[in-house]
């Protein structure tokens, strides 16, 4: 598999004219346009607005194509691979390497946009005004993109990608409440594997993780963390200890099992980390809280 360092390598690869500018490209997909390129990674960043009409490209475990979203992003390392990729209409892929955030507030505050962690078939899709607002920043960029470059121009298009990236956090958003209905199916199945989880002998191998539980759910963790706080107010991990110290609470109250045995049949194999989350869950110590309701 082929790593790109620099925006040229990559333009060069994929048959494109390679930008002016070193750090940041911005390529505009017309109907015309066909991407061919086998799988890969690079050090960039990269925002695209596309609706495609065939082929596929496929980043993370999944494939993103003509049933799926519009909008997609793409950070550094991440495996990409686009195989005849034809396109419905007018659309863009800002890229821009990592370097270019360097020394810009940009740099920390991009890292916190979860949905780069996100998988293809958790696109966002936008309604039209909604693409009308992000059309507008791509505009702005563009524009500023195309100017002579001088002292503030890498501001002036920071600023345009930092207010994209804002509003796709909106439209993320409001896009888990719009499909309220497909996201409770998925809390529902979370809770169905982490049921399973708790009953069918798993524990034995240790505590549950959230990665295990993803893998069953075929989306990302990043993706489900953000669906469950909307939904319920708590992360997955909040939830799996949730679920443990229930079950714990119940076992302390109808099986003549030590604490410990029964920390240990949980997964727990650090008695004090499990006193001190069941404390955080009841207020009580798994001693008391069983004491109290022998009593």
């Amino acid at each position: 598999m082929y790593h790109f360092t620099t925006l040229h390598e990559l333009a060069r690869a994929s048959g494109v004219e390679p930008p002016e500018h070193p750090l940041i490209g911005l390529l505009r997909i017309t109907d015309k346009l066909v991407i061919n390129k086998s799988a890969f990674t690079s050090d960039l960043y990269m925002i695209g607005l596309k609706k495609v009409k065939a082929g596929y490209m496929l980043y993370g475990r999944t494939r993103f194509d003509h049933e799926t979203g519009s909008m997609v992003f793409m950070k550094p390392r991440q495996v990409v691979e686009m195989s005849n990729l034809e396109f419905e209409e007018d659309g863009y892929i800002l890229f821009f390497h990592e370097d270019f955030l360097h020394a810009h507030p940009l740099h920390n505050q991009i890292q916190r946009y979860s949905f780069f962690e996100y998988e293809t078939n958790e696109a966002l899709h936008l309604a039209p005004k909604e693409e009308k607002i992000i059309w507008n920043i791509f505009n702005t960029i563009e524009q500023e993109y195309n100017n002579n470059e001088d002292e503030f121009s890498r501001d002036i298009i920071l600023a345009g990608v930092n207010s994209m990236l804002t509003y796709a956090e909106r439209f993320y958003k409001r896009q888990f409440i719009n499909r309220k209905q497909l996201s409770g199916k998925t809390v529902t199945e979370f809770n169905r594997i982490l049921h399973l989880f708790l009953h069918d002998g798993s524990l034995e191998n240790g505590l549950p993780s959230v990665t295990e539980l993803v893998s069953q759910l075929h989306i990302s963790r990043r993706y489900l963390t953000d669906l469950l706080k909307i939904e319920t107010g708590k992360t997955a991990q909040d939830l799996i200890h949730i679920a443990l110290i229930g079950e714990a609470k119940n076992r302390l109250r109808t099986e003549d099992k030590t604490v410990s045995e029964v920390a240990y049949a949980l997964g727990f194999v650090n008695m004090s980390y499990f006193s001190r989350l069941f404390k955080k869950e009841t207020g009580l110590s798994p001693t008391a809280y069983r004491n109290h309701h022998l009593n």
